[in-house]
């Protein structure tokens, strides 16, 4: 207590001046002279103006936390946008490869590809089906678009493909306007070539073509590409014929394996007829 009456007269001048204040506001609010009221009015709007003017400066802390919100939100709906989009494409692709599933005259297998190898001359894909699911080693591999490729080799669990763009690959195909036979073979572009084509042959640019009836590993009329350009060697009796592939390699995520086997008797009697 004697304390506190200490700092009361240590700082009473101050005491009494906000004192002599405080009356002297409360005299000023009740009064109501003319001249007071003016003085009231005028520092009201006073006061009001410096308020409105300082109501445009702003919170710097308010605006801070303000940004933080609107950006953690902005994350949050591209992360939404970005997620929806995968799965409406996700959607799609596996709409359209249940549609050529249902449309397929032979029996397939739907596999995701796990592991890919695109920068070989002996490209290849590995998938999440094997010997477990049925699949055998030369079964073709099939996507929405067309021909991939072909199954090499198996555990039982999963297997490996040998992509059309591996120097190894070959498969019987025709032009389906003409009816024109070649084999299929990759260079190493971006390309594959329709092979065993004669000059005379009726092969025209934008051509599709499909696997052919003569193949013993692969089911006639699957879409392999389109005739992408015909030139002719000097000195040669045989075409240059590029074809885009269908299937986009780049991007390929789900594959159908086509569960048909080779007739062993069909290979066993061309073998032999090869080995003579």
């Amino acid at each position: 207590m004697q304390r506190l009456l200490n700092i009361i007269r240590f700082f009473k001048e101050y005491f009494v001046l906000g004192l002599l204040v405080i009356i002297s506001l409360l005299l000023l609010s009740s009064n109501n002279n003319r001249q007071v009221r003016a003085i009231r009015s005028f520092t009201v709007g006073f006061v009001g103006a410096i308020q409105q003017a300082l109501s445009v400066v702003p919170n710097v802390l308010e605006l801070k936390n303000e940004n933080a919100v609107l950006r953690q939100l902005n994350v949050n709906l591209s992360d939404e946008v970005s997620r929806l989009r995968d799965a409406r494409l996700e959607n799609l692709r596996l709409r359209t490869m249940l549609g050529l599933k249902e449309r397929s005259p032979f029996h397939v297998l739907a596999a995701d590809v796990v592991a890919k190898n695109l920068y070989l001359l002996r490209n290849t894909i590995t998938l999440n089906v094997g010997e477990a699911d049925g699949v055998k080693p030369d079964m073709p591999i099939i996507s929405e678009s067309g021909l991939v490729g072909k199954v090499i080799t198996t555990s039982s669990h999963y297997a490996v493909g040998q992509l059309m763009f591996n120097r190894d690959f070959r498969a019987s195909a025709k032009v389906l306007r003409s009816g024109v036979d070649g084999i299929i073979g990759w260079n190493g572009e971006d390309i594959v070539h329709l092979r065993n084509v004669g000059k005379k042959q009726d092969v025209q640019r934008g051509d599709i073509v499909v696997t052919s009836e003569y193949s013993n590993l692969f089911p006639r009329g699957i879409r392999i590409g389109v005739v992408s350009g015909t030139s002719e060697k000097p000195g040669s009796l045989l075409k240059d014929i590029e074809i885009t592939p269908a299937a986009n390699f780049t991007t390929l995520e789900q594959v159908f394996v086509v569960l048909v086997n080779p007739d062993p008797e069909r290979v066993s009697l061309e073998q032999k007829t090869l080995s003579r």
